[in-house]
């Protein structure tokens, strides 16, 4: 009986470590793609995709994954879902790599902690789950504070939005489609890796890209893409599968928190009157996110 408790908190902590390098590292990812500045984010987006591609196959081949990803390119369906569901992180990618670029790192941290309660509407919308008093308020203090933004700022924060909306939506397909993480992720990189090839291919015979004419710390910078795509996702799916979804809902605020401090501290990003506002009422409805979340867990909800 000591031995099973044991062995539990060993795995919790693990998964705690886990979790806090894999949101932790999406929280610093600023500090990578501002050095990449320079670099036009499409290229950027296309070194990753292929760079990637040989990281997830170098991870499947070592965890021995290979049947499980053959089985997901023979099913339509995954292929399918796996296709949409990597448009929406090219949409994502993008999005965030040319904002850091353009120094609007606390507008795509915004859209990441509007990210979990547009997963909860998603949820209501497409898979008709129940919304809860603690849930609908949240909705509603998020939603009031992109108004109060979009009312003084004069237009939608569309940096927000899009983030916010593009990872919901893959969640939500990833939440559908039947298949494991791991499989699903390199078919998803599988499919955009050729298309990406091709741009950097085209962009080589005009003396265009950055490979062969950049420094070497900048090439050097675009091939370690591959590994800072998908080190952080490994490091999640092992939390995912050793804690609690309270917990898990917990960590996942490290990552804009992280990005907030770097903004307003490291990059001198002005957090005026209005924004100001908008966070602490982004921060209040994710603590009644949270509250929920420690309640329905607890409940079995």
């Amino acid at each position: 009986m000591r031995r099973a408790i044991q062995r539990q908190v060993s795995e919790y902590r693990r998964g705690l470590a886990y979790g806090v390098a894999a949101y932790g590292l999406w929280g610093i990812a600023p500090l990578f793609w501002k050095l990449l500045a320079d670099v036009s984010w499409v290229e950027i987006l296309a070194h990753r995709a292929v760079w990637g591609m040989f990281a997830f196959a170098a991870i499947v081949w070592l965890a021995g994954a290979a049947p499980s990803v053959i089985a997901a390119l023979r099913d339509r369906r995954v292929v399918a879902a796996m296709a949409l569901s990597g448009v929406l992180l090219v949409i994502n990618w993008g999005t965030f790599v040319a904002a850091v670029a353009a120094g609007h790192i606390l507008e795509a941290s915004l859209g990441y902690y509007i990210n979990p309660l547009i997963s909860v509407a998603f949820g209501m919308i497409a898979l008709r789950e129940r919304m809860r008093p603690l849930q609908w308020l949240a909705i509603g203090l998020a939603s009031t504070g992109v108004a109060i933004l979009t009312w003084r700022a004069g237009r939608l924060p569309w940096i927000s939005l899009v983030l916010a909306t593009s990872f919901g939506a893959y969640g939500l397909v990833r939440k559908l489609a039947r298949v494991e993480s791991l499989a699903g992720s390199t078919v998803e990189t599988a499919l955009l890796a050729p298309i990406a090839a091709i741009y950097l291919a085209v962009l080589a015979a005009r003396g265009e890209g950055q490979l062969g004419h950049a420094s070497t710390g900048t090439e050097l910078l675009l091939l370690a893409t591959g590994v800072v795509t998908v080190a952080p996702l490994l490091c999640f799916t092992s939390a995912a599968r050793r804690l609690p979804l309270s917990t898990v809902g917990f960590l996942q605020f490290i990552g804009p928190s992280t990005q907030f401090v770097l903004a307003v501290a490291l990059y001198g990003e002005p957090l005026a009157h209005d924004r100001l506002i908008t966070f602490v009422l982004i921060w209040l409805a994710l603590v009644a996110f949270s509250i929920d979340l420690i309640r329905s867990s607890r409940t079995g909800r």
